[in-house]
């Protein structure tokens, strides 16, 4: 089983952090602690050297007496020792009376002031020595002092990673609690989401305030549910009325079926079998035509080809019988990317759609439209769509009251699936205003030379 905190988000980001963290500031905190003792050794040896320098001066001039102690110029400086070439102490501060030589480290001529530390019998020092003159005898001033605390010990590092470790731990808990304060929402979208059941699609989730990520995945997690929740509807819409048209011919066929069995004298078998066929095939059109929006939108993309709309028109007016003249404007040169068989029964389901609500004439038009976009429309001068039908004619077994009457032999799925081939090609169809009749209007993108 994988650690808790790889199977947590909340776990995962706080790791991370935690661990940016440390990466950022361990770093940080040798480099304090380096330039810190830097600095205060910087500061410690300016001190012991200006000391040394001063003692050196004032014994070249001759206004050191050599007898007494030596005078301490500045206090945190105490210890200071003048010794000879032969490594005798010729003076001494007071702080350094009893003490031994405080170093046998000898500036030479070319390098006449050496800061170091030393290590006494009793404690550590930081100290300089200065050569006094040039001349081989020359004697050296010792100026030094006790080192301080914070070089002497590790206190400075424990301190410091003691900061550093508590940072990291503010750090990672920080991150903890924003995280799960963050993430509060998303818990919260996982237990309604849980509650969520297939025979009830109407619940939502919470969306929290604000528009962050967390906003923004609320609400694509509410637009699913509802796509799911209309999708749903839809097929039970969609199976009731395919239940309730598939009935129909089958009630009829039984019917006739029934009554040849029951008076076998007086039926016709010519007629019973030509109304049988004619059911028969009403419902083999059915089934073929839901059969076929079933498959609409899938593995779209295998079969594409480059399409010729006004090519494809023309073809599919040559094999052609309508009752109704069709006159065509057909601009050349309109090409897209689509399946050719589902475009050509869209092309069929319009015309067969125009031929049977046309007064006297039926018009296909191609033509290029900017940006980028190809359109085919088919009109024809029949009744008139009213705005309010213009989307629910695209529904599946929707039938105008009004062409009731007209549509006999009609699946009622042929705008269905126009639509939806519209729709698997990353274009739309929809009814738009004509004069006199109606107009139906095939927008697809083109395709790039």
């Amino acid at each position: 089983m994988a650690p808790w905190w790889a199977r947590s988000l909340r776990g995962r980001v706080t790791l991370i952090a935690t661990a940016v963290a440390a990466l950022v500031l361990i770093p940080v905190g040798i480099a304090g602690v380096l330039v810190t003792r830097s600095v205060i050794t910087a500061g410690v040896f300016s001190e012991t050297r200006d000391t040394a320098e001063r003692i050196a001066y004032e014994m070249r001039g001759g206004a050191l007496p050599m007898g007494s102690a030596i005078p301490v110029p500045h206090p945190a400086v105490d210890l200071i020792q003048i010794v000879g070439a032969n490594g005798h102490i010729l003076a001494t501060s007071d702080a350094s009376r009893n003490l031994p030589p405080l170093s046998d480290v000898r500036p030479t001529v070319k390098n006449r002031v050496v800061s170091t530390t030393s290590c006494l019998p009793t404690e550590c020092v930081h100290l300089t020595a200065v050569r006094v003159s040039m001349f081989a005898d020359s004697p050296v001033v010792y100026a030094g002092r006790s080192s301080p605390e914070v070089l002497s010990s590790r206190t400075l590092e424990v301190i410091v990673f003691g900061e550093v470790a508590l940072l990291i731990g503010v750090t990672a808990w920080a991150t903890w609690l924003v995280t799960g304060r963050a993430l509060r929402p998303v818990a919260t979208m996982r237990a309604e989401l849980d509650a969520v059941h297939a025979g009830d699609l109407s619940s939502r989730v919470t969306q929290p305030p604000g528009d962050d990520e967390v906003a923004q995945l609320a609400h694509s997690v509410n637009g699913t549910l509802a796509r799911l929740e209309r999708s749903a509807e839809q097929q039970r819409q969609f199976a009731s009325d395919a239940s309730h048209e598939l009935r129909t011919p089958i009630a009829g066929l039984r019917a006739q079926l029934e009554s040849a069995q029951l008076y076998p004298e007086d039926t016709d078998v010519q007629a019973l079998v030509r109304s049988a066929l004619r059911d028969t095939d009403r419902l083999e059109a059915i089934i073929t035509d839901l059969l076929l929006l079933a498959r609409i939108g899938s593995r779209v993309d295998v079969v594409k080809e480059r399409v010729d709309l006004a090519d494809l028109v023309r073809k599919e007016l040559a094999v052609r019988s309508d009752k109704l003249p069709v006159r065509v404007e057909l601009a050349d040169g309109v090409v897209v990317e689509a399946v050719r068989l589902q475009l050509a029964r869209v092309l069929t389901n319009l015309l067969d759609n125009a031929q049977r609500h046309a007064e006297h004439a039926v018009r296909v038009t191609v033509a290029r439209q900017e940006p980028g976009t190809a359109v085919l429309a088919v009109e024809n001068d029949g009744v008139e769509i009213a705005e309010c039908d213009r989307e629910r004619i695209f529904e599946r077994f929707t039938r105008l009251d009004a062409a009731r009457s007209r549509d006999a032999g009609g699946t009622g799925l042929g705008l269905a699936i126009a639509r939806d081939v519209a729709m698997a090609h990353r274009g739309e169809i929809r009814v738009e205003d004509c004069a006199g009749g109606a107009r139906f209007v095939l927008r697809l993108p083109m395709a790039f030379e």
